[in-house]
């Protein structure tokens, strides 16, 4: 299955005519491209569980809240969905947007709480070697460039060290993998295998943090 080429039309269509006019009066297309979309991420989804365990799958709306937005357009052009893992021993989460010269997927911790963020630093704070391990698996290189994405303060955190070795680690806000996709990439016949040698690449990644959240400092699980 390949993701529909009109569709994608639609969406770049879609940019330039962001507007309810023009949206309302083609409607009728975008539920046939939005019942396609379901059908292209539920097959990622029956991919997904051949590997992992599935709680939920989510295919967001197009529509914008543009209430606190200086952006008032209405639409999203693009396709997005995120697929969470079951439990409360799997932590993180799967996402893939689909958008005329900006798609890409993603796995990991976007905004921690507050409470995750601290352990994890801490994890860090006390011994990084699996982390450093992680960014140097050649499968997490071949998949995401062996970097951790996500927004970053300028200095350390309140109460570590800002000459700690692993500084660069501790000032994440965020933990992201993220691998971008070419137009052309899209529609290649194995692009839907290449989603998943992504997601699987993500599991030792997933594996860490898991171990990392659901344990104190002292290894011992607290869920």
């Amino acid at each position: 299955m390949q993701f529909d080429k009109s569709a994608f039309q639609f969406l770049s269509d879609l940019k330039e005519n962001n507007n309810r006019e023009w949206f309302f009066e083609r409607k009728e297309v975008f539920k046939e491209h939005q019942n396609h979309a379901k059908e292209f991420y539920g097959t990622i989804r029956e991919n997904l569980e051949k590997h992992d365990e599935i709680d939920q799958f989510k295919l967001f709306r197009i529509y914008r809240d543009v209430r606190f937005s200086k952006d008032k357009t209405p639409y999203k052009p693009h396709f997005a969905g995120s697929f969470s893992r079951t439990g409360k021993s799997l932590r993180g989460g799967y996402y893939l947007r689909i958008r005329p010269g900006e798609s890409f997927l993603a796995g990991g911790f976007w905004e921690p709480n507050k409470e995750d963020l601290q352990r994890i630093r801490k994890e860090i704070e006390l011994d990084a070697t699996e982390f450093r391990d992680l960014l140097n698996d050649k499968k997490y290189q071949k998949y995401f460039g062996g970097k951790f994405d996500g927004d970053e303060l300028k200095s350390a955190p309140r109460g570590f060290d800002k000459n700690h070795p692993d500084i660069d680690l501790l000032r994440k806000k965020g933990f992201i993998a993220v691998r971008n996709f070419t137009d052309a990439e899209v529609f290649t016949p194995n692009f839907l295998e290449e989603i998943d040698n992504s997601y699987k690449a993500l599991r030792p990644f997933f594996n860490l943090f898991s171990d990392v959240l659901t344990t104190n400092l002292n290894g011992e699980n607290i869920i």
